[in-house]
C-alpha cells in the first residue's frame, strides 16, 4: 500500500529540530522502505558469511578432515573499491535530491498555471448566459492536476479521485483516453471556444498548464491546496464584483460635483 505523502509545515519544522527527532526516527526505522528494501541482500550476505566463517572455523579447530582447504581471500579489492564505492554513493544521493527538487518546481508551475488560469476565466467570463459554463470550466481546471498527478503516480485510483470534481458522462470520456491530462485539457480547451470572449481574451487563456512533473511529492495535499485556492479566488471574486457594482451605483448617484445627477 503506498505511503501518503504530506507537505512539510512550520509545525513539522519545529518538530524537527527537536532533541526528541532521534528516538522518534529510531523507532520508525523499521518502517522505512530503504531498510525493508535492505533486508534481503543483508540477509543473503550475512548468511554467506556465516557459512564461510564457520567452514574456516571447522578447518581451524580440525573438526573435518585435513585435504578441506581453508578458504581465503585478499583485502586489497575491497580497499581499492571502497572510495568508489562511497564516491558512488554520495553522487547517487545528490541526484536523487535534484530530481527531488526539479519535481517540485516542475509541480509547482503546474499549480501556477491552474490557479492562474482558473483566475482569468473568473475575470474575463461575465456573461450571464456563460455562468454555468464558467463553473463546468473551472471545475474541468481543478480536474486537471488531480489527473496528471494519477498518471504519474502507479497504482492511482483516477475514478475515486475525480469523481467529486466531474460529472459521470465527462469521467466516463476521461477514462476511456489513453492519456487523462491531455483529455481534461481538451475539455478545458472546447469549453474555452464555448464560452463568450473576444479574441484576445482568448489568446490570454489558451496554453496555461504544462504537462509531466516528477512524481515523487505530496501531490494530493497540493491537489487540495489548487481546489482550495481556486476556490477561494472564485469567491473573492464574485464579493469583489458585488462590492464594485454597489460603489459604481454610489458614484453614479453621488457625483463628485455635489450635484445629483437627474
Amino acid at each position: 500500500m503506498r505511503k501518503e505523502r504530506h507537505l512539510y509545515t512550520h509545525n513539522d519544522w519545529i518538530q524537527h529540530r527537536s532533541s526528541l527527532r532521534h528516538v522518534r526516527h529510531l523507532l520508525s526505522s523499521l518502517s522505512s522502505r530503504v531498510v525493508l528494501s535492505l533486508v534481503p541482500p543483508v540477509l543473503f550476505f550475512t548468511t554467506v558469511a556465516a557459512v564461510i566463517a564457520s567452514y574456516n572455523t571447522a578447518i581451524l579447530m580440525n573438526w573435518v578432515p585435513s585435504f578441506f582447504p581453508l578458504l581465503r581471500a585478499s583485502s586489497l579489492p575491497y580497499q581499492l573499491t571502497a572510495p568508489a564505492l562511497a564516491l558512488l554513493l554520495v553522487f547517487r544521493t545528490e541526484a536523487s535530491y535534484s530530481r527531488f527538487e526539479e519535481g517540485r518546481k516542475a509541480w509547482g508551475t503546474v499549480i501556477t498555471g491552474a490557479n492562474e488560469l482558473a483566475r482569468l476565466v473568473g475575470v474575463s467570463v461575465r456573461e450571464p448566459v456563460d455562468r454555468k459554463m464558467k463553473s463546468v470550466l473551472i471545475r474541468y481546471i481543478m480536474a486537471f492536476p488531480v489527473a496528471l498527478k494519477c498518471h504519474v503516480i502507479y497504482g492511482s485510483d483516477i475514478h475515486q479521485d475525480l469523481r467529486d470534481l466531474l460529472d459521470e458522462g465527462d469521467l466516463e470520456v476521461v477514462l476511456s483516453s489513453k492519456h487523462h491530462p491531455r483529455c481534461i485539457i481538451e475539455f478545458i480547451s472546447q469549453s474555452l471556444q464555448l464560452v463568450h470572449l473576444d479574441e484576445a481574451k482568448r489568446n490570454i487563456l489558451v496554453g496555461v498548464l504544462i504537462e509531466e512533473p516528477f512524481p515523487m511529492l505530496a501531490l494530493n495535499k497540493l491537489c487540495d491546496q489548487a481546489h482550495e485556492s481556486i476556490s477561494e479566488v472564485a469567491a473573492l471574486q464574485d464579493s469583489i464584483l458585488d462590492r464594485l457594482k454597489v460603489k459604481e451605483r454610489h458614484l453614479s448617484e453621488h457625483p463628485t460635483n455635489g450635484r445629483p445627477r437627474s
